[in-house]
């Protein structure tokens, strides 16, 4: 019966906000590999990259597009086919394989939330264009929106789930044989990696579309003190480099308020338009940049099943 080497060990070498692991395999770098590093190394500093939070996610999910375009080439390599097909139907092997499927699908849920969101927006969008506030056409469009977030909260929280497993390292818990090569520990280690710092961008975006709901009661005034103890209503000076669905939510919160002011329904419909023109914004950025990390996705899969049907 053939040795196995002890579970691979992470070691706290990057810097990623939530202590990414690395895996303690032979020293970087192989020559096959150093491509593949080289993209690793760059999204070390994704979430510094910008002091927005959807700048940061947009920098990685634009990172992993190039990180699994350097996979595709590193799995189109003969050495490491032929390395691969050596060991399939072994635990560790099923488990590399696994991995972007399990982004595949979750890539996929969190597309069609973005989707789903984005088009309920801009029909809201085209309502206020024609209504006035307190028209029971807006309130429909608020309610609708609202319940869209819920079930989208409701998605993203199984995501969530499956993302922390392969963080908290339920994935890449097999063990490896004592007999591989150079080349292929390499391998392993890179996609391994590339596995981790997958899961953390996709968790960031995934819990930016999951975030908290600021929904109105009957009492609409307990609403606005309700907000004002969360912090949510700032200045504007003080929210202007945050862009996210709490702003919407404050926004829609604040066209349901009662005033008889026309400038203030004038006033409460332009701040609507303009939080949720921003989050369009927002979601079509997100949603190419999925699309095209869900082709090079796909070909890593497809490079997978190549190298171990028989």
């Amino acid at each position: 019966m053939m040795k196995r080497a002890t579970m691979a060990t992470f070691s706290p070498k990057h810097s990623y906000r939530y202590g990414i692991r690395s895996i303690s395999l032979p020293t970087r770098s192989h020559p096959s590999t150093v491509r593949v590093e080289e993209e690793l190394d760059k999204l070390q500093s994704w979430e510094q990259s910008s002091s927005s939070r959807v700048e940061a996610i947009c920098f990685g999910l634009s990172g992993l597009v190039e990180l699994y375009k350097c996979i595709e080439d590193l799995l189109k390599l003969p050495l490491t086919q032929q390395a691969l097909s050596h060991h399939q139907n072994e635990k560790w092997v099923d488990e590399l394989f696994d991995c972007p499927v399990r982004f595949l699908d979750i890539l996929g849920e969190t597309r069609d939330s973005i989707m789903l969101m984005k088009g309920n927006v801009q029909e809201f969008q085209s309502a206020l264009r024609r209504r006035k506030v307190g028209d029971m056409v807006i309130e429909r469009h608020i309610s609708a929106y609202w319940s869209l977030r819920r079930n989208t909260r409701k998605t993203c929280t199984k995501s969530l789930i499956l993302l922390k497993q392969i963080i908290d390292g339920s994935f890449g818990g097999a063990y490896l044989p004592l007999d591989l090569n150079q080349h292929l520990s390499a391998v392993v280690r890179v996609l391994r990696e590339a596995s981790v710092i997958t899961s953390y961008i996709f968790e960031s975006l995934v819990a930016f579309l999951s975030s908290p709901i600021f929904k109105a009661k009957v009492n609409k005034w307990t609403l606005v003190s309700r907000l004002m103890r969360k912090g949510v209503l700032e200045c504007n000076n003080q929210q202007e480099n945050k862009i996210g669905l709490e702003k919407v939510d404050l926004a829609l919160c604040r066209m349901v308020m009662d005033n008889s002011s026309k400038d203030f329904e004038a006033e409460k419909i332009q701040s609507a338009n303009r939080e949720l023109e921003a989050v369009v914004v927002v979601f079509e950025g997100f949603e190419n940049m999925l699309d095209c990390l869900f082709k090079h996705l796909i070909n890593t899969r497809v490079s997978f099943l190549n190298i171990l049907s028989p």
